[in-house]
């Protein structure tokens, strides 16, 4: 299946919007986009996996990736996921615990930033 990833500016948070799987060949995408985003000055960033109908332990790897980038710059990461599927693949490895989760973007952009 095909993935892409779009990236948009919501209010201080950057939205990387992917789609597609989030698996071993599609992860170095969102990885990529990640390290552009950081290194462009943006430390909040919003991953919305709104479009992502399947991932795999790779994908969860480029998240939590993410997250340990964001954070090494002193930022925040918010997932927007309302996917049954992809949502119970981060209850299994108690990654709900890490991340916090939004049902949309408008919900996870306005989420203040807490210091």
């Amino acid at each position: 299946m095909f993935s892409e990833i779009r990236r948009s500016l919501r209010n201080q948070w950057v939205v990387l919007a992917m789609t597609g799987e989030l698996d071993l060949g599609t992860s170095p995408m969102l990885r990529q986009a990640v390290v552009a985003a950081v290194a462009d000055g943006h430390n909040n960033l919003v991953i919305d996996l709104s479009g992502v109908d399947f991932i795999d332990s790779a994908g969860l790897g480029s998240v939590i990736g993410a997250l340990r980038r964001v954070r090494s710059h002193d930022g925040h990461l918010l997932l927007v996921c309302s996917e049954q599927r992809v949502l119970r693949v981060f209850e299994m490895c108690d990654l709900d615990r890490v991340f916090t989760f939004h049902v949309d973007i408008d919900s996870a952009v306005g989420t203040p930033v807490q210091v």
